[in-house]
């Protein structure tokens, strides 16, 4: 069984059982030319799995970065990928916002009802992970954190009133398959395919997920 949700195109990175870490952070760089680092980890401390960070109450344990320069350590380099990973292969993956791409993040509920609307409105979507906090990442083109709040106001809400955030530049966003301590793994909600390498723009979602975030307040 794979780590994932159906979606409604067949995948071109799918999380096959038993895949290691090392070998998916290599298909990103390599197939969506993604940069990643290597987070934290999670280690057997008294039978009870903590994250590497050594913080007892995490609050995401194992899917985190492990160092503060981990923005000047993401690579986009296959080769240095696999080093890294090499180094510690049981690191979580995560994926830097506002490079080749930014992260809209809504709630699970509100990300469900969106997909839906945007597919009876025959959208292009490009990637969407699910998390174990049930939160919902929709990826987009760089530039959505700073388009989006005026965006919003132009549908007559306000940012602060929805449950709607922005990742771009100086965020990040865990990667499937990475574990969040004994919650579960982070799965594609829509899985990265030949027909959504070319990510939308911010614009063009922003109107169903503003949508879906007002009837889940």
């Amino acid at each position: 069984m794979e780590e994932t949700i159906p979606a409604t195109e067949a995948a071109q990175i799918p999380k096959q059982r038993g895949e290691s870490l090392l070998d998916t952070a290599v298909r990103y760089a390599e197939e969506r030319h993604w940069d990643v680092f290597p987070g934290t980890w999670l280690e057997a401390v008294d039978g009870v799995q903590r994250c590497s960070c050594g913080d007892a109450a995490c609050g995401a344990p194992g899917a985190h970065p492990a160092r503060p320069d981990w923005a000047t350590q993401a690579t986009g380099s296959a080769t240095v990928a696999r080093r890294m990973w090499q180094k510690q292969p049981n690191a979580s993956i995560l994926l830097p916002t506002g490079r080749t791409f930014d992260a809209i993040s809504v709630p699970e509920t509100a990300g469900f009802l969106a997909l839906a609307r945007m597919e009876r409105m025959e959208l292009t979507l490009g990637p969407v992970t699910l998390t174990p906090d049930r939160r919902m990442q929709f990826f987009v083109l760089p530039g959505a954190s700073v388009k989006v709040p005026d965006l919003v106001r132009k549908l007559g809400w306000s940012l602060g009133s929805l449950d709607l955030v922005v990742l771009g530049e100086g965020g990040y966003v865990a990667a499937p398959p990475t574990r969040y301590g004994s919650r579960g793994r982070v799965q594609w909600a829509c899985r990265p395919t030949p027909a959504n390498r070319w990510l939308p723009d911010a614009e063009e979602l922003i109107s169903p997920l503003a949508y879906a975030c007002g009837r889940d307040r």
